[in-house]
């Protein structure tokens, strides 16, 4: 693999330099992924806002990031990769000040839009900047550090979020980005070269707004569905039709279109294709277990929230640990990082079907820590595996791409899940709840009961609520399954990688 004229150009302190700046504003980014839904009950309670509405914060945040994210190609070839990383950091932070300033719902919604949509280039074109920034033998450490940041800002940013929401207000889990978010802006500044002019390049209006509508939909349908009950629901329905339309009018039009919006060719390159697939997997279970968690621990277990913080802090202990180990295994075979991050997966998922509701703090941090050295090794070999072959000038385009299907994968896999938890946990409950009944006499031997009792509404109101527990218990048995076994079938899915290829298209 030959390096770049742009790595070429660069003396060891500038790429560095770059490398700062550039993980500065890729983690600010990451750290909002998650710190809305920490904040939903109090910003509730503020903003006197129903359930179903403050959801929307974050709802309509993932959508215009879904939108937005593919056209960062398209916004680079116009504008360049210096005055996109600028504008879309500066826009960021200003929408993040609005965030934690907002008086009512619809500015909140608002400014929550204008986040996702301004800050949706910078993870995926921070990546394309870095691997394009550094010498291909150095691409694994690179790699691993830009991993860390996308990886462990999700992390802190609950972790604190939560932490200064108790203290002060949900509105400083905002405020304390902006002050990072200008630093940021003026490191970028300082330190990333400009680009040479760029010739006018249009816009495929058609293929933009034909995927815009395919995306849109089906993040609110990922987003919604359980609320409104799935394909009973109206809304989902219609949802769903127009999603399936909106997609073959891309289909149709990207693969007969001169100039499409997203050229699918890059799709017969075999690595970036199973690339894709791979980091759809890798969305799917990169999330989850900090998704379910939470709910779980404070709901059912009794958890306080800093003890949730710090169980999750662990896990980028743990990714930091995974792409330290990573950086050293570089050099090898790509897929045998990949079949041993999903095989660490596997075990922690495996553990996780063995905890209940007793389960003490030690156990779940030290399950975290594994979690996270399961991201950190497996994401490098990914990108190493990924990327080798394509063109150039189609990296920020891929990259995009690349990133999206992250997410895409994410949100499926977290509304799978929380959907089985609701339907385990109800099912479960009424037939529990059949035994409890004067004609079983077990309920009547001492030595079976115990301290419960079921001759007082009271003992039967505690009764209902040990039930209720251990129904959802087995709903997040079951979704862990699902994790598990998806880490599994990641799996066979790696053999079909071909080895890195030592030569790239100029």
């Amino acid at each position: 693999m030959s390096d770049s004229p742009f790595a070429l150009s660069l003396t060891p302190a500038q790429r560095w330099a770059i490398m700062g700046a550039i993980i500065l504003a890729s983690t600010l980014y990451s750290t909002t992924l998650l710190i809305a839904s920490t904040l939903l009950p109090q910003m509730q309670g503020t903003l006197a806002a129903t359930a179903d509405e403050i959801a929307w914060a974050v709802t309509f945040n993932i959508l215009a990031t879904a939108v937005v994210t593919p056209m960062t190609g398209w916004f680079v070839g116009r504008f360049g990769r210096r005055g996109v990383m600028i504008w879309s950091l500066s826009g960021f932070t200003v929408a993040t000040w609005f965030c934690g300033a907002s008086d009512s719902l619809g500015a909140l919604v608002f400014w929550r839009i204008a986040q996702g949509a301004l800050g949706a280039p910078l993870v995926p074109l921070s990546n394309a900047i870095l691997l394009d920034s550094f010498p291909r033998r150095q691409v694994g450490m690179v790699t691993s550090i830009f991993g860390m940041a996308v990886v462990i800002g999700p992390v802190i940013g609950p972790t604190l979020g939560g932490f200064l929401a108790q203290e002060y207000s949900w509105r400083y889990a905002f405020y304390m980005l902006v002050p990072v978010g200008m630093a940021g802006v003026t490191a970028l500044q300082l330190i990333l070269p400009r680009d040479p002019p760029a010739a006018t390049i249009k816009l495929d209006w058609t293929g933009f707004l034909t995927f815009a509508i395919t995306m849109s939909c089906v993040q609110l349908v990922l987003s919604r569905g359980q609320r409104l009950d799935w394909y009973e629901s109206t809304e989902i329905t219609i949802e769903t039709v127009i999603a399936v339309l909106a997609l073959f009018m891309f289909l149709v039009h990207s693969l007969t279109a001169d100039k499409p919006f997203l050229d699918l060719k890059m799709l017969t390159d075999p690595n970036y294709a199973l690339g894709l697939v791979l980091v759809t997997f890798y969305g799917m279970l990169n999330f989850t277990p900090v998704v379910l968690l939470p709910s779980l621990l404070q709901q059912y277990a009794g958890f306080p929230d800093q003890i949730i913080g710090e169980i999750l802090g662990a896990r980028g202990v743990g990714a930091t640990i995974g792409f330290f180990l990573a950086m050293f295994a570089g050099r090898t075979d790509p897929r045998v990082g990949m079949i041993f991050g999903f095989s660490v997966q596997v075990i922690s998922g495996l553990w996780l079907m063995s905890l209940d509701l007793n389960v003490d703090m030690t156990t779940l941090a030290l399950n975290s820590v594994l979690q996270g050295i399961a991201v950190g090794i497996f994401w490098v070999p990914l990108t190493i595996a990924t990327f080798p072959t394509l063109e150039s000038r189609l990296m920020p385009e891929a990259m995009a791409l690349f990133h999206l299907m992250r997410n895409i994968g994410s949100s499926l896999f977290i509304s799978v899940c929380v959907a089985e938890i609701i339907h385990a946990q109800g099912a479960n409950y009424s037939r529990m709840t059949e035994m409890i009944t004067p004609y079983n006499k077990v309920l009547a031997l001492p030595w079976a009961m115990g301290a419960w009792t079921v001759d007082t509404l009271p003992g039967l109101a505690q009764m209902s609520k040990e039930i209720n527990r251990q129904a959802a218990m087995i709903g997040y048995v079951n979704a862990f399954g699902f994790y598990t076994a998806t880490s599994a079938g990641a799996i066979l899915l790696i053999a079909m990688a071909k080895k890195r290829q030592r030569k790239v298209a100029a």
